[in-house]
């Protein structure tokens, strides 16, 4: 038997039939989450609630825009059942590069965010969170799966479905007319 190159060895194991039959997260809700303080959050405490899933950075072409029209977003929708939960990510050329504490500094005093923080993550690669390992799986990208930038939007409904995925030059006020759709 050959044990070097590109064959497989008869020797490998094979996944167990419970893992193969092991089942899918069918929403968002099935997820806990680490808020920027390291606090669980389980997505199910937003059940009944649109949401608007985008990876962050403070650094990035599109940080000012984007935080300026999400806070315009988050204002006029969170009252009638709209939340914005952010995860920052430095995975794109260390756009976000400081602590979960310098983060939420930031993100508080300079951009004035009052939507949810969670803690920084990957959004890409071998450690990708699971909650964006199921985003992706529900809305793929353009040509690939795999996140492009920072600020790249999931809107999900009500029950916890992945409705759109949108790219990180789409201004956030241009999703407004989906979020009223979802919110009616």
């Amino acid at each position: 038997m050959r044990t070097g190159g590109p064959f497989l060895s008869l020797g490998s194991p094979c996944p167990a039939a419970s893992d193969m039959n092991a089942e899918s997260p069918k929403s968002i809700y099935e997820f806990t989450v680490k808020d920027i303080r390291g606090n669980d959050v389980p997505l199910s405490n937003y059940e009944g609630k649109v949401l608007l899933i985008v990876n962050v950075a403070s650094k990035c072409g599109l940080t000012n825009s984007n935080y300026e029209q999400l806070n315009i977003l988050y204002d006029k929708y969170k009252d009638q059942g709209f939340e914005i939960l952010a995860f920052p990510c430095n995975q794109f050329a260390l756009q976000e590069p400081g602590t979960n504490e310098q983060i939420e500094e930031a993100v508080c005093s300079r951009f004035k965010a009052e939507f949810p923080m969670f803690q920084k993550i990957e959004v890409n690669g071998k450690n990708t969170a699971p909650l964006y390992k199921f985003l992706k799986s529900e809305r793929r990208g353009l040509l690939v799966d795999a996140i492009k930038l920072n600020f790249t939007k999931f809107l999900v409904n009500k029950k916890g479905k992945v409705i759109g995925r949108y790219a990180p030059r789409t201004p956030p006020l241009e999703i407004e007319k989906d979020v009223q759709n979802l919110l009616a």
